[in-house]
């Protein structure tokens, strides 16, 4: 797989670069937010993934991100030293798929990179022939990875789409975390489960329904189908 890696720091970057080369990835650094998206031209230019360090030279790496999702739908990592969840909020909101926290363990971004990298779990999870969810005010178009509310189309990301489409496969049902973390993101890996949370919080914002997603405490989460 061909990586972008976004990173102003040559020492953190060659040494990153060494880790990814050995576990088969293809990499091609960028030290500024211009240089990562002139690499992307055209259309990807076929990258897999995008790792994007938010501290950045030129541009703040929100805004970078944020062109890069404008230009193409390639999974796009952020590193950040921000722990705070509403920071992480506002990566995914513009955009993001996922993020790893400063400072990483190597098998923690190498796990997250194979997770973004996989077949989206709602495109594996519909029945067949079914096209659309409705749920109240809430449309999820299967097929083109849509979703409005009360006519809006509403921006989400991959990972974001891929839960929200769990979840309102069977309204009212408990989906525990573990079940949650192993289809959306393909993996049985532990700390996983704050990505989750973050996901969670990231769509009752965009959505603007903060009750459509229960937390069912100890257990996992539920979608209660809103009123039509």
């Amino acid at each position: 797989m061909r990586l972008l890696l976004v990173e102003d720091d040559n020492h953190v970057a060659a040494a990153l670069s060494a880790v990814l080369a050995r576990h088969g990835f293809d990499v091609t650094h960028a030290r500024s937010g211009e240089e990562a998206l002139q690499a992307l031209v055209p259309e990807g230019a076929g990258f897999g993934v995008v790792l994007l360090d938010l501290g950045l030279p030129d541009q703040d790496g929100y805004e970078v991100c944020g062109k890069i999702r404008k230009r193409t739908t390639i999974p796009v990592i952020m590193v950040t030293a921000r722990a705070d969840v509403r920071s992480r909020i506002h990566g995914l909101n513009l955009g993001a798929d996922d993020y790893v926290v400063k400072p990483y363990d190597t098998g923690e971004l190498l796990a997250r990179i194979h997770a973004v990298s996989r077949r989206n779990v709602a495109d594996e999870t519909a029945a067949p022939g079914e096209t659309a969810l409705n749920l109240g005010p809430v449309r999820i178009e299967l097929p083109t990875r849509q979703v409005s509310v009360d006519g809006s189309v509403v921006q989400l990301t991959r990972k974001e789409f891929d839960l929200l489409a769990l979840l309102a496969q069977r309204p009212g049902v408990v989906f525990r975390r573990e079940q949650i973390i192993s289809e959306v993101w393909r993996t049985s890996w532990e700390g996983t489960g704050r990505t989750l949370e973050v996901h969670v919080a990231s769509l009752r914002s965009k959505l603007r329904m903060p009750a459509l997603i229960e937390t069912v405490r100890g257990v996992g989460y539920r979608l209660v189908a809103p009123a039509a």
